[in-house]
């Protein structure tokens, strides 16, 4: 399956400040992956869910991303799995989307059972693999694996930009081609 922009929303699983330096090269292809999804969905009309994971405890979403978040902020969550925040779950629930980009921190946790618990619900789940992060490479690993053995497609960041796209020479493929780059 591929995604269709008009069916997708992208989410975005605890990428905060006191998180991000304890991941493996401390997150920066995950950072640096998940601006430009953000970006493209801003983009292209894909909306956007944050999470936050007790952000008393890891701080904010890092500077780089938070300037990025879309207006209705962050959902905080105490919760592993996103869908199991009320708050979080009302917010999918609203925007009535069957398909789920998924990145964040950390790939073997939050990451993982928030995709297992979103395709169990039907909603189709795409990992972008160079998008997460974990602190063991091996964790990311075995995750990525999990994912895909429960029904999720793993994916890069370029797939999800250019299938979201569909095709060449418009003004959006031209702004977020360069994003690739």
């Amino acid at each position: 399956m591929l995604l269709n922009r008009n069916d997708s929303c992208l989410i975005v699983v605890d990428i905060q400040e006191r998180l991000a330096p304890a991941m493996h090269d401390a997150g920066q292809e995950a950072i640096r992956n998940t601006g430009i999804l953000m970006q493209a969905a801003k983009r292209l009309g894909v909306p956007t869910l944050v999470s936050e994971q007790y952000p008393r405890g890891l701080g904010p979403t890092v500077p780089a991303l938070a300037e990025l978040m879309p207006a209705d902020g962050p959902c905080e969550k105490l919760e592993f799995a996103c869908p199991n925040n009320d708050g979080f779950s009302a917010r999918l629930k609203a925007m009535g989307k069957k398909q789920a980009v998924i990145t964040g921190m950390e790939a073997h946790i939050c990451v993982l059972q928030t995709a297992v618990k979103l395709a169990e619900q039907g909603i189709e789940v795409f990992v972008a693999a160079d998008a997460v992060a974990s602190r063991k490479t091996s964790s990311m690993a075995h995750a990525l694996t999990r994912i895909s053995e429960a029904g999720g497609s793993i994916i890069t960041t370029e797939m999800a930009v250019f299938e979201w796209l569909e095709k060449a020479g418009s003004d959006d493929f031209k702004a977020l081609s360069k994003l690739i780059q």
